[in-house]
């Protein structure tokens, strides 16, 4: 039986020595040492394995000619015995035996060996030196060490356990930790201890709180070491507590300006950045925190001069620790005046933050001049506050305040440290924002003024379109759409996108537009115009060099996609071709889509590499969509899968084009899109037969009479009279320009839309070209007259020869 479970019975020899300063050891009813303590090897210097086990009296004899005398000792008597050491010499000891019972209830004695001047009540003893020292020096320790036995109660308190419990080591001893800690507390450290004297292992953990009550919270490392005999078993567990606090508000700290730096500036938007910086803040370091910015922040311009006398700040953010931030006098978004003189005023005015308490000066003067807000700190308790700039690039941008009323502890010069590194990083992002909120703003008026204000005014197809700018970090992409009328009641459907983003991108899509519009005028074929439009990109590359964008730090050069489509109301037939772009879909009217198998060359900037154009008939009511990759691919699918989608969604039915722009848009784009979106669709209408005339000319000049009467009596039948004259006058003036200049097969035709169409084409090429003639000159004023009577003119080259149109304004005319 080990020593620390002997049961004594009362024997009447006096109260049981303490087994752990004694020398003692247990005996069985047959003379075995069960039992051996450490003040016995102390006393004898066996060691534990030497002796139990082994007979007593044969251990424990002085001489091999007088052994000890256990039956005298085990019946009760006692007195001096000689005794050997275990290094030979021989010392005397009073010896005694108490009966006690071991685990099964047999009879065992514990023998207790004390040296004779210990014995002696009337001599003091004499305690080796080191362990006075090791005595004074747990005694003394400034550190909270604690000892507790096997029912959890101290035994002994170090002197900085009495100082942090504000209890003394005899008020200590005999209670457990239920009686001195903390519920919350006491509840861990007895469960780690019980831990320990389970499974002989170290713990280690950190709790949080007083050590006593009414004092302040404290972050504490515990560690509970075991405490064994010479056995291996567990006698006491040892308690150290090690103040934590500074370490692990070092810790929160770190941890909350690392979250600053991940978690704020994610989205390039000053309010979402501003309310960002609260979110982790908030109930980390303050209870309570109001973010408000300068108004001209907000739509991305400098800040100016402070010189008003209360000073008004639009509340960007807030938090609270408590639902619906009860603790504010405003709302996101609204503007809040603070007084000259009030804590924030002033720090946005110098640009210094500051620590107070609620009774402060200029706190009590500040809720004199804003009761709303006397009243909120009176009912939150609110007692401790920092007012901190939100500064970068030498501008003061706004100003956080930052309160605390659930938190007891105020706040400290180390707090206002924090605060400030924080809105200093806080303040960069926000900035970063205000000049991307600035630029982006800038670059979409650029895009927007580039694009098309409105159509213009065509009868050939019924147009809907959307342009949408990206949402990203990279800034606004090049997308751009237009539709352009062409002579013979032509309309022309393009979609672009220049690579990149930003300002530079808006402005190549502005100047690639207008390139589009001028070689449009040309009457160009879609092939030969994007031939013209790759030249004058590589030229625009030649010029510039090679482009930074400066928004992704990439190096590119001028690279643009297009597909240019031709719709002719006449013949209703379609002609494309595409420069590295998706092709259009087309939607019968039966309400089929697919995709036209249109060959698609290099994107525009290459050089040096053909395009090829292809032309189908298109039913009358079909349905064209024009779009660019920004509607298809998206970080949910790639472009196959897009154009899938797109095919889907177009067939199903829409009461409106616009309607239908509506529907892919909400379908196929996530709600921040990444890309720039231009999409096109146009609803494809037909000119009946009886709105177009055509007749066959001879060549010769004798035919321009029969010209003009047969144009005369088609007007008449249309309605036309009061554009008859004029009509007969340009029809007169290029039919005589063809048979002139021109050759054979010779055609004049007419179309009715919104203006009057007259065409006359011939089997030559030569374009015709208007020419400044002499007063005595017989010719060389025809195409003078044609440009001053109609409204435009123009030339179109055909595979065998050119056409020449004159439109003449019917406003007004009903047929």
């Amino acid at each position: 039986m080990d020593m620390e479970h002997a049961s004594p019975l009362g024997n009447g020899l006096g109260q049981l020595p303490d087994p752990v300063t004694s020398a003692t050891a247990v005996v069985d009813v047959r003379g075995t040492v069960t039992g051996w303590s450490t003040g016995a090897q102390r006393l004898l210097g066996y060691p534990y394995e030497d002796v139990v086990g082994r007979p007593a009296a044969r251990l424990l004899c002085c001489t091999a000619d007088a052994p000890v005398d256990f039956s005298a000792i085990l019946e009760g008597r006692s007195g001096a015995t000689r005794l050997r050491h275990r290094d030979g010499h021989r010392m005397e000891a009073e010896l005694r035996a108490y009966a006690s019972l071991d685990r099964e209830g047999g009879t065992q004695w514990l023998v207790v060996a004390t040296p004779p001047h210990q014995s002696r009540p009337c001599q003091k003893p004499h305690p080796d030196k080191d362990d006075v020292t090791t005595e004074a020096a747990f005694a003394q320790c400034h550190l909270p060490v604690m000892i507790y036995d096997a029912q959890l109660r101290v035994l002994r308190g170090s002197a900085g356990a009495a100082h942090q419990l504000g209890l003394t080591e005899r008020q200590m001893r005999g209670r457990r930790a239920a009686d001195i800690l903390p519920p919350h507390i006491c509840t861990t450290i007895e469960a780690g201890m019980r831990r320990v004297f389970d499974t002989g292992k170290p713990e280690f953990f950190h709790v949080h709180g007083p050590p006593r009550p009414g004092g302040q919270g404290r972050f504490w490392a515990v560690t509970l070491s075991p405490v064994k005999n010479p056995a291996g078993k567990v006698r006491h567990v040892q308690l150290i507590a090690l103040d934590d606090t500074e370490q692990h508000r070092a810790r929160e700290r770190l941890a909350l300006l690392n979250d600053i730096s991940t978690q704020v500036g994610k989205t390039l938007d000053v309010t979402r950045t501003a309310q960002e910086m609260a979110d982790v803040a908030v109930g980390r370091l303050a209870d309570f925190i109001s973010i408000d910015l300068l108004d001209s922040l907000l739509r991305g311009f400098e800040p100016g001069p402070l010189c008003e006398d209360a000073i008004g700040l639009r509340r960007a953010a807030q938090q609270s620790v408590l639902p619906g931030v009860p603790e504010s006098v405003i709302r996101p978004g609204d503007v809040d005046y603070y007084p000259e003189s009030s804590p924030p005023a002033r720090c946005l005015l110098t640009g210094l933050s500051s620590l107070h308490r609620t009774l402060d000066e200029a706190v009590e003067s500040w809720q004199a001049a804003d009761p709303r807000r006397a009243v909120k700190v009176r009912a939150f308790g609110m007692h401790s506050i920092m007012v901190v700039p939100l500064s970068a690039r030498s501008l003061t941008l706004g100003v956080a305040v930052l309160i605390r009323h659930r938190r007891q502890d105020p706040f400290t010069e180390d707090d206002l440290l924090l605060a400030e590194e924080i809105a200093a990083r806080a303040a960069v992002s926000v900035d970063n924002a205000r000049r991307f909120t600035r630029e982006r703003n800038t670059a979409l008026a650029l895009q927007r003024s580039l694009l098309p204000q409105r159509l213009a005014a065509q009868e050939a197809v019924e147009v809907a379109y959307r342009y949408l700018p990206a949402r990203s970090r990279a800034g606004l992409g090049g997308d751009w759409f237009d539709v352009i009328p062409l002579s013979g009641a032509r309309v022309a459907l393009v979609v672009g996108d220049v690579v990149g983003h930003g300002l530079r991108a808006s402005a190549t899509m502005g100047r690639l537009r207008t390139a589009v519009r001028t070689l449009a005028d040309v009457d160009l074929p879609p092939e030969e115009l994007l031939v013209h439009l790759d030249d004058l990109i590589a030229h625009l590359g030649t010029e510039d060099g090679i482009v930074t964008d400066s928004e992704l730090d990439v190096v590119t050069d001028f690279i643009a996609t297009c597909l240019y489509v031709v719709y002719d109301p006449v013949s209703r037939r379609c002609t494309a071709a595409a420069a590295g772009h998706p092709p259009p879909a087309v939607v019968t009217p039966d309400g089929t889509a697919d995709f036209i198998d249109l060959p698609v060359g290099p994107p525009l900037g290459v050089g040096g590499l053909p395009f090829e154009a292809v032309e189908w008939e298109v039913p009358r009511g079909s349905l064209l969509a024009l779009y660019t990759d920004g509607l298809l691919e998206v970080p949910e699918h790639d472009l196959d899968k897009g154009m899938a989608l797109l095919r889907r969604r177009l067939e199903r039915p829409a009461r409106s084009l616009e309607a239908q722009c509506d529907d892919l848009i909400e379908t196929l784009l996530p709600s921040q899109p990444s890309d720039d979106v231009a999409l096109l669709l146009a609803r494809t209408r037909a000119l009946d037969e009886g709105r177009v005339a055509s007749w066959d000319l001879a060549p010769d000049p004798a035919a321009v009479a029969g010209a003009r009467d047969e144009v005369s009596r088609r007007l008449a039948e249309w309605g036309l009279h009061e554009v008859s004259y004029t009509a007969e006058l340009v029809v007169s003036e290029l039919v005589t320009n063809a048979i002139r200049y021109g050759g054979p097969p010779i055609q004049l035709r007419l179309i009715r839309d919104n203006v009057l169409i007259c065409e006359v084409s011939d089997g030559s090429s030569t374009a015709p070209h208007m020419r400044r003639a002499r007063i005595f000159d017989e010719g060389g004023r025809g195409l003078l007259l044609v440009a001053q009577f109609a409204e435009r003119w123009g030339t179109r080259q055909l595979p065998g020869g050119k056409s020449i149109w004159a439109e003449i304004g019917v406003q007004g005319q009903t047929g």
